[in-house]
């Protein structure tokens, strides 16, 4: 089975739908053959991105024809890149900051690393990375969004959201499957209005956003404190709202104070600590139901936060609770 890519699946039954998750299978292995793999978020069960660190040698990689879309990005040094597709040859001496656009469906005449790249993040997001309806909200005809064959020597916006999924993709957090998604639209709404080969309006956005109301707010929070053990989506909190996914992040943190993430992410934080306090409850278990795909990470996770490891806080409850009684 190829535990690269993200099967469609069914999720929230207070929602009485089906929610399709996109399938982002990526192609490294076949491309990078001179490279060597770092990381991968195979595993890790993020919906709409896959994302692998590669440290990369001299040579000539090999043309594949892209099934999804391909943004390399180098997070630190400097490589020099010279790549060919349609008769237009770029020549790149990259930087931290650097990046590499391959459009989905396109096979490039050829890619030759004539400096080694030690540290490189290569981003696949899908072919067609928001449905229409998406789209339309952001102002966009679906018809004219195709991103350019393009090399750029320096993008802080991009750099910015490449490091952000270079940490998660080191330390993995309770919420970061939702942290990511937000990732992937956002770097898929930047890319398109940036990046396109037709020039494309943005929707100006209000400078104040409307909180949201009570009653959305109450159907939100009772839908994550019911699958707050489950893999849910930003998607799926902004349905229950009956908003759009961007429009329900900006009002949920104008209402809140914390992104959507981040409010996730406390709370199975402390669903973390209740469960802890079961002796007889596996700590792989409770890494599971936290929304971590192994007991390594979710130790790495609870310590960085609580300042002990998980065995360490259960056996300092059971101290406690013997000492108060």
């Amino acid at each position: 089975m190829d535990r690269r890519r993200s099967e469609p699946t069914a999720l929230s039954p207070i929602l009485g739908s089906v929610v399709i998750v996109m399938s982002v299978r990526g192609h490294a292995a076949s491309k990078f053959v001179t490279g060597k793999q770092l990381a991968s978020s195979t595993g890790r069960g993020w919906t709409n991105m896959l994302a692998e660190r590669w440290s990369h040698a001299v040579g000539e990689l090999t043309p594949v024809l892209t099934r999804d879309t391909e943004i390399d990005v180098l997070l630190s040094g400097g490589t020099l890149v010279d790549r060919k597709w349609g008769g237009l040859r770029q020549t790149t001496s990259g930087r931290r900051g650097s990046l590499w656009i391959v459009p989905a469906g396109m096979r490039e005449d050829f890619v030759n690393v004539q400096r080694p790249a030690h540290d490189c993040l290569h981003i696949f997001l899908p072919a067609k990375p928001f449905t229409d309806g998406i789209l339309q909200d952001l102002d966009i005809d679906p018809a004219r969004v195709r991103l350019r064959y393009e090399a750029v020597s320096y993008d802080p916006f991009v750099e910015q959201i490449a490091l952000a999924i270079g940490r998660e993709l080191e330390s993995e957090t309770s919420s970061g499957r939702l942290f990511i998604e937000s990732l992937g639209n956002t770097l898929s709404a930047y890319l398109l209005h940036r990046y396109s080969e037709s020039t494309l309006n943005a929707k100006p956005q209000s400078d104040s956003v409307r909180p949201m109301d009570h009653r959305r707010l109450s159907r939100v929070l009772e839908f994550i404190d019911v699958h707050i053990d489950e893999n849910f989506t930003v998607a799926d909190m902004a349905a229950v709202a009956c908003l759009s996914p961007a429009h329900f992040a900006r009002s949920f943190k104008t209402r809140t104070g914390q992104s959507p993430h981040q409010f996730v992410s406390r709370k199975r934080l402390e669903l973390a600590e209740r469960m802890l306090l079961d002796p007889y409850r596996p700590v792989s278990e409770i890494a599971l139901s936290t929304g971590f795909s192994s007991q390594s990470n979710f130790s790495r996770a609870f310590r960085n936060v609580i300042g002990m490891s998980p065995g360490d806080y259960r056996a300092s409850q059971i101290r406690l609770r013997r000492t108060t009684n």
